[in-house]
């Protein structure tokens, strides 16, 4: 697992959300009155860059931690970005973090209240530990990245804080240990190395992904063999859309959502979709539900794959391909309807390695759209803060326009 970061313009209100949910984090893995910031603690953490910007917590000591900690975050997205990553693992190899990062966070007891006491029981080894900080979303919790005494990740924690967050970290405990027997061979997936409850909050510990070794170069036919991989690993089904498992399950949750002005509408296209699909019948099988750049690391022998916490079976054969593709321009651009509309006329090229009839391929894009709004709306997204979570800027007049243009 590794983290990828996009360049954001910070405003005061963002710093003041970024510095309060940074508070939430630490007053959940110590519980108060452990979080401290000032007097004498059992250890200090460094905050990367600052709390207003806070993107990661490090040990102030040993130092080789602290710079291997930073070094095994993030993966760089520009020259730049590597460049500040090398001098912020350089100040904290050499002992000058404290002119470039003056925030600090001391932690004081009883430790065993604290995560890191919960840890040490359930893994039988005393390691140290990084702490993520992410973005406003929903589906924001603790992720903690485990290194040993030589400062080799040995593994990363998740925690589920709150009703969804728990679903979530539950779901990829049962995911991961799923596919710890199915047949992926072009594929690396993390092990489960504990799983439990820590009080009110679920957790999953999972092996480390050689994230650091050389990366290869990843050509369209090797990602779209991949997919494969996973949308057949449980076995594939063959029905009309409206007869499938998986449209009562898209209904259901559609029912969920129905009495929101944005959920009725995407009631509606949903209805008019399946009305339009006629007798089709779609290819079923499983899917990451993630599957974004940032979530995966091609090496010459692999292709290392993280974040199963949406993995679902039963589902059209192909959305891994579009979600990838959508995700991937989304990052790269501002525009997230421009993106979404260079993905939608590029589905038939994208779902072809996964033998969807000519005549299918429209409507299997389309109901990735349902699917991935639904989700949004379900997990309140918008509410969270998310960028992309008004569904009402982008998604839904691409969806909907596309959907009744075809009725005609």
């Amino acid at each position: 697992m590794t983290v990828k970061t996009a360049p954001v313009r910070l405003t005061a209100d963002d710093a003041a959300l970024r510095a309060q949910y940074l508070d939430e984090v630490l007053a959940v893995l110590y519980p108060p009155p452990m979080f401290t910031t000032e007097g004498p603690g059992l250890f200090e953490f460094v905050v990367v860059p600052d709390r207003a910007r806070a993107r990661l917590l490090v040990p102030s000591s040993p130092r080789r931690i602290a710079a291997a900690a930073v070094r095994r975050y993030a993966e760089p997205q520009s020259r730049g970005a590597k460049l500040k990553r090398e001098a912020v693992v350089a100040a904290l190899q050499t002992g000058a973090s404290g002119l470039l990062l003056r925030d600090r966070i001391r932690i004081g007891g009883p430790r065993d209240a604290s995560i890191d006491a919960y840890l040490e029981r359930a893994l039988g080894a005393r390691m140290a530990m990084s702490v993520h900080i992410g973005p406003a979303r929903a589906n924001r919790k603790p992720v903690l990245q485990l290194l040993d005494d030589d400062g080799a990740t040995r593994g990363f924690v998740k925690l589920g804080t709150g009703p969804l967050t728990r679903d979530l970290v539950q779901a990829e405990t049962v995911a991961l240990t799923t596919l710890a027997d199915a047949p992926l061979p072009h594929l690396s997936v993390p092990r489960v190395l504990h799983a439990g409850r820590w009080g009110a909050h679920q957790v999953l510990v999972q092996s480390a992904l050689p994230v650091w070794r050389s990366r290869a170069s990843l050509s369209p036919r090797r990602l779209a063999t991949a997919m494969r991989d996973v949308a057949g690993c449980l076995g594939y089904t063959y029905a009309p859309l409206t007869s499938s498992p998986y449209w009562a399950t898209l209904t259901s949750r559609l029912a969920e959502i129905a009495d929101r002005p944005e959920g009725a509408q995407l009631g509606r296209a949903a209805r008019l979709l399946a009305d339009r699909a006629g007798g089709i019948s779609l290819r079923y099988g499983a899917w990451h539900g993630d599957w974004a750049p940032w979530n995966m690391a091609c090496l010459d022998d692999t292709i290392l794959l993280w974040d199963w916490e949406r993995f679902t079976a039963g589902v059209p054969a192909g959305f891994d391909a579009i979600h990838h593709e959508l995700q991937r321009r989304v990052q790269s651009t501002p525009d997230a309807t421009a993106a979404l509309e260079e993905t939608m006329q590029r589905a038939g090229e994208l779902l072809h390695p996964f033998e969807v009839a000519p005549g299918a391929r429209e409507l299997t894009a389309l109901l990735y759209l349902v699917d991935l709004a639904a989700r949004y709306l379900i997990d309140r997204q918008a509410e969270a803060g998310a960028r992309l979570g008004v569904l009402g800027s982008w998604l839904l007049p691409v969806l909907i326009r596309r959907v009744e243009g075809n009725q005609k």
